[in-house]
């Protein structure tokens, strides 16, 4: 039988937009078991999404959070008065969106993600990319937040974290109701390489389909089943919003529209592998990082230099690092938590504790 000890306190949590808010917060559940009541609902009340994740090898194998673990992250998050967090990948492979470096990521079949000098020199490259981010766009947009997504929100709502920067394009997180900086842009604009000119993906989506007919009337009754399965035509999601189809879909026949303002090459809005980070938007998250007394790494493993420089410039600052990602990290030298889990496992779970008992977003 399962043993709960219960604890009710009472607490002060600072909400920077409004001021201090007294709260009577919520019992502490300290579940004397690794594998919590909590845990168990939340795997029953997604069994078929888990199930699926899980069939597809998308999310890595990780046993269930530990009590242990769970008190330590509260009382990490609570010490924090100024906590910055970076997400990455490995906060959405639970809502069906691969990762790259994960045992079960991207790089583990062999796939090389498309670099910018690429993109630019060759039209062959481009017409691969458009071609088959095209074919998987409709599969990208069914994702949804997960419950690590809406944790994140609450904290950020109720005033627990300072300032967030994402590494992913996904807009997932804002879909749940953050407002992070992305650090390496998004999926959902296209931008023009030669006037800065910019528009929403749907509308790209939209002249694409116009100029491929036939083509995108192949691609759309192919049947797509849940987000990232590999049920059609032996397709594979993967993390950009790209999909792996057969050469002879585009290597001829595909047409890739232009810039309206200048005919220039159109490019999704995000920072490609050989690109740099905009220098504002480097500073700003760096900046962040040195003024924080907290920095918690949410699914990431830190690889890109972009992301470890502000992980660093927390450290360098003295703020408490800690992470929460299945695997090793770039920056495990730094960290004074380490935790292996999966981020919706644990992030719901440190909501209902103490002083953080604060409502979940839905």
């Amino acid at each position: 039988m399962l043993t709960v000890q219960t604890r009710l306190t009472c607490g002060l949590f600072c909400n920077r937009r409004r001021g201090l808010v007294l709260k009577c917060c919520m019992h502490q559940l300290l579940a004397k078991s690794s594998y919590s009541t909590y845990e168990s609902t939340l795997r029953e009340q997604n069994g078929s999404h888990f199930k699926n994740l899980n069939d597809r090898k998308i999310v890595p194998d990780s046993d269930p959070p530990s009590v242990k673990d769970v008190n330590l992250l509260y009382q990490f998050i609570d010490r924090s008065r100024k906590l910055v967090v970076l997400t990455g990948a490995g906060i959405s492979t639970e809502s069906g969106i691969p990762d790259y470096r994960s045992p079960n990521g991207a790089y583990s079949t062999g796939f090389k993600p498309i670099t910018h000098q690429e993109f630019v020199r060759s039209s062959r490259a481009r017409r691969r990319y458009w071609a088959r981010s095209y074919a998987g766009w409709r599969r990208f947009l069914a994702a949804q937040p997960n419950a690590a997504h809406r944790a994140l929100a609450s904290l950020e709502k109720f005033g627990r974290i300072n300032y967030m920067v994402t590494q992913n394009v996904d807009r997932l997180h804002h879909r749940a109701g953050s407002d992070p900086l992305e650090l390496h842009g998004t999926v959902y604009s296209v931008v023009c390489l030669k006037c800065d000119n910019s528009i929403n993906r749907d509308s790209f989506q939209d002249r694409v389909k116009a100029l491929n007919p036939k083509w995108a009337a192949a691609i759309e009754s192919l049947e797509c089943g849940d987000p990232g399965s590999d049920k059609s035509f032996g397709m594979q999601q993967r993390p950009d919003a790209d999909i792996e189809i057969d050469a002879k879909f585009w290597e001829e026949d595909f047409e890739i529209p232009n810039c309206q303002q200048c005919g220039g090459i159109l490019k999704p809005d995000v920072v490609f592998f050989g690109d740099n980070v905009p220098k504002d938007r480097a500073e700003k998250a760096k900046e962040t990082a040195r003024e924080c007394d907290g920095f918690l790494v949410i699914g990431s493993s830190v690889m890109t230099m972009s992301a470890f420089r502000i992980v660093r410039a927390a450290y360098e600052a003295n703020a408490a690092v800690a992470v929460i990602n299945i695997g090793k990290t770039r920056c495990d030298e730094f960290v004074s938590l380490k935790i292996n889990a999966r981020c919706g496992e644990i992030l719901p779970r440190v909501l209902e504790m103490g002083c953080l008992a604060i409502p979940s977003i839905n």
